[in-house]
């Protein structure tokens, strides 16, 4: 069996815990859970007949008082950066976390998700400028509260690549 450790990094409140649970345990809860550290999930997916471990840690939030140990990063094989849709200062978060993780682990997978796809009419900007936005990593819309784009965001990194 392959094991993988997958990261779940962005700012704080665009969904990270919640596109775990959404994978992990198939639930959505509107009610905001704060992260304190790390919290680590894990879930046995198939990818082309091999079983592969995903070990998921869901890393705190990174805002201006606080920022994402290096430590956790190592030995990563993928990450999903989470942004939120209704805010577009998040990507800038999610840019630089995404060159620290690859600085950590420079042959690891990064997918950027833009969460809250549900709240679509919120979105800071229209869906067309985040996509040229983020020209720097594949990239794909996900709603933890529909499980719109979830299942596919992990199996992504499960298979080691960006589709």
């Amino acid at each position: 069996m392959i094991r993988k450790k997958i990261c779940l990094l962005g700012s704080f409140a665009v969904g990270k815990t919640s596109l775990v649970r959404r994978f992990v345990h198939s639930e959505f809860s509107d009610r905001y859970q704060t992260t304190v550290g790390v919290k680590v999930d894990k879930k046995l997916v198939r990818v082309e007949d091999q079983d592969v471990s995903l070990v998921i840690w869901d890393l705190h939030g990174e805002d201006r008082w606080q920022t994402v140990r290096t430590s956790y990063l190592r030995g990563a094989s993928g990450a999903l950066l989470v942004a939120d849709g209704t805010r577009l200062e998040t990507l800038e978060v999610v840019r630089g976390l995404s060159q620290t993780f690859l600085d950590m682990n420079p042959k690891a997978t990064v997918r950027v998700l833009v969460n809250k796809l549900d709240l679509l009419e919120s979105f800071a900007i229209p869906q067309e400028e985040w996509r040229a936005r983020i020209d720097w990593a594949p990239m794909a819309f996900t709603s933890a509260k529909t499980g719109e784009g979830v299942e596919e965001a992990f199996e992504a990194l499960a298979r080691g690549g960006s589709a």
